[in-house]
């Protein structure tokens, strides 16, 4: 859930109290559920989290991983 919050505050800036408004997270849900992420509205955007959530949270996974490589000190 840290996870999921982390990517949230970073992605939603902006838009923290509206997030189906937040250009970067529609383009996000566009990509990865095509056609069914147009025209987004609150009910919308939390029926595709919550329908979609599994793939979701394995993506959030990843992220968080990518996140924690750029953060290593490179081997020198």
């Amino acid at each position: 859930m840290l996870n999921g919050l982390r990517f949230y505050w970073t992605a939603a800036r902006g838009y923290r109290l509206r997030p189906w408004r937040s250009p970067y997270l529609r383009w996000r849900l566009e990509t990865f559920l095509g056609a069914q992420a147009a025209d987004l509205d609150a009910r919308k955007f939390f029926r595709l989290l919550w329908r979609y959530r599994a793939p979701l949270r394995s993506f959030l996974h990843w992220a968080a991983e990518r996140q924690r490589a750029q953060r290593r000190p490179r081997p020198a």
